[in-house]
């Protein structure tokens, strides 16, 4: 695990947790400067993204442990508020349903929460485990990992889109070659409860519409009165689309205002 901290030094603090296969880098890079400006940042990057590439992603349950503990050792048990971008997301309601640091205001973006069995799990693992291990070696293999992104995601490939996905594809090949399957696997086989609920934690939505309304429906059964913020994007569009930057940037500036 590694931290990094950044920012203002005497702002408000957020926490920054990447998704899938990523690092905070290569996440939130065309939001990174903006946040900056606003925050004192604590980035984060999971066991297997931490450059100790020997050693692939661990599980959910241990990392969001190793979270807490930094928290607690360097910020007193609590932080103003933390973003959850997509897998991200699932670690916020870790942290909040665990109760072992306090969040004000903790936000998910574009998180889809699916959980299911192991054997479901390890075979879907496998799957995104091959198409992304694949994307970063072939050429042709990136643009099928695209395509499939494109259609499963209903992200549009622009020009800001590809910058970010050759970021995301060169990344992926310096990973161990078992921690994205790790990662998925973990995520999907651990539980998160239903009507979490903390006095003095407000659960905010970040909702890409066109992500469907079967997701919505997700965060209003794992969380008690979610503050829903619905934007007509697809899937986290605004970390690599200036269309969509500026407004959730407003959004969460909004919501972190005293």
């Amino acid at each position: 695990m590694k931290f990094e901290e950044m920012g203002l030094k005497e702002g408000k603090t957020l926490l920054l947790l990447p998704g899938t296969a990523c690092t905070w880098q290569i996440n939130f890079s065309m939001v990174i400067d903006d946040l900056k400006e606003r925050y004192h940042l604590i980035c984060v990057n999971y066991d297997g993204f931490d450059g100790d590439n020997s050693k692939p992603f661990t599980d959910m349950i241990t990392v969001t442990g190793k979270i807490e503990e930094y928290i607690l050792r360097h910020h007193g048990g609590r932080v103003d508020g933390t973003y959850g971008s997509s897998l991200g997301g699932s670690f916020v309601g870790l942290l909040v349903q665990r109760k072992k640091i306090h969040i004000d205001h903790a936000i998910l973006g574009g998180s889809d929460l699916d959980q299911g069995g192991k054997a479901v799990a390890k075979m879907a693992a496998g799957l995104i485990s091959h198409f992304m291990n694949g994307a970063a070696k072939s050429p042709k293999k990136k643009a099928k990992l695209m395509d499939l992104l494109k259609k499963g995601l209903g992200i549009e490939m622009t020009d800001e889109t590809a910058a970010f996905m050759d970021q995301f594809s060169d990344s992926i090949a310096s990973l161990h070659p078992k921690t994205v399957s790790r990662e998925y696997y973990s995520d999907y086989i651990t539980p998160l409860e239903d009507d979490i609920h903390v006095d003095g934690t407000t659960v905010h939505i970040i909702y890409a519409q066109k992500m469907g309304e079967k997701y919505l429906k997700r965060y209003e059964q794992h969380f008690r009165n979610p503050d829903i913020i619905p934007f007509d994007m697809p899937h986290e569009a605004w970390l690599f689309s200036n269309t969509w930057k500026q407004p959730v940037l407003d959004a969460i500036d909004a919501l972190m205002q005293p």
